[in-house]
């Protein structure tokens, strides 16, 4: 039997396993399992490496997916570019050592998702969020022409301004805005990123990495403003599919 897993902590936001076990069961692939593994520390990883002789293939969610690439023997060209990984690939080197590479599937899944939607005036972008997943998104928006700046609740070398220091006319300037942070995601679906809605117009693209809720407030108040809005479904299917493909070549 094949196992495959998610990383990450908390997980019970977590679509991986149910998508997968679907999976499995919908195309008969009676040889494989996939399961959470919820990690409260990235210390533990080795301890999990070791109690799961079995494992073939990672999924890596937040908060590791920068922290897990100490723990790689190597990376792939996008994930070493972006310097985050979602997908591990196990496999034995020529002496029979096993070696971990890490793949960057998010990028994929954004880029096929949002890539129909842009126009000409969309030039440049507001990145909500700093984190591992904020990473793939840069770099996809700048490989289609973007400019992008990252807006956090505290300033910092790479960071165009914080969310106080965001005004309604920076909002308006700019017309792609994509949440990369966990902030509206369940359990906390109340939650919503604290900008100047009133700069979203109708040339805006509205993106939410967050897939539940399926509506998160963001893209509610973002819709009332005639934006287009674009939630993480459809990236996390295409990043996951992406994943197999990897584990099985």
């Amino acid at each position: 039997m094949r196992r495959f897993g998610l990383i990450g902590f908390p997980l019970s936001h977590s679509f991986s396993q149910g998508y997968f076990t679907q999976k499995f069961n919908k195309e008969n692939i009676t040889d494989a399992v996939y399961e959470n593994f919820p990690l409260e520390n990235i210390d533990d990883f080795e301890k999990l490496l070791k109690n799961h002789p079995d494992l073939v293939g990672l999924n890596v969610t937040i908060p590791y997916k920068e922290k897990i690439i100490p723990y790689l023997q190597d990376l792939s060209k996008v994930a070493r570019e972006i310097e985050a990984v979602n997908t591990i690939k196990f496999e034995k080197d020529s002496e029979g050592k096993l070696k971990l590479t890490g793949y960057n599937t998010d990028s994929h899944g954004f880029e096929m998702t949002i890539k129909p939607y842009l126009e000409c005036h969309h030039k440049k972008a507001l990145i909500l969020g700093t984190g591992g997943a904020s990473k793939a998104i840069v770099h996809v928006l700048h490989k289609l022409g973007l400019q992008c700046f990252y807006v956090s609740r505290n300033p910092g070398e790479h960071v165009f301004k914080t969310y106080k220091e965001l005004t309604a006319d920076d909002v308006a300037e700019f017309k792609v805005i994509v949440n990369t942070s966990p902030v509206g995601m369940y359990p906390s679906e109340h939650e919503y990123p604290d900008i100047p809605y009133a700069g979203i117009g109708s040339q805006h693209i509205v993106y939410d990495l967050i897939y539940n809720p399926e509506e998160t407030i963001f893209l509610s108040n973002a819709k009332e403003k005639g934006a287009k809005a674009i939630n993480g479904l459809e990236m996390l299917h295409l990043q996951a599919e992406k994943a197999w493909e990897i584990w099985n070549s």
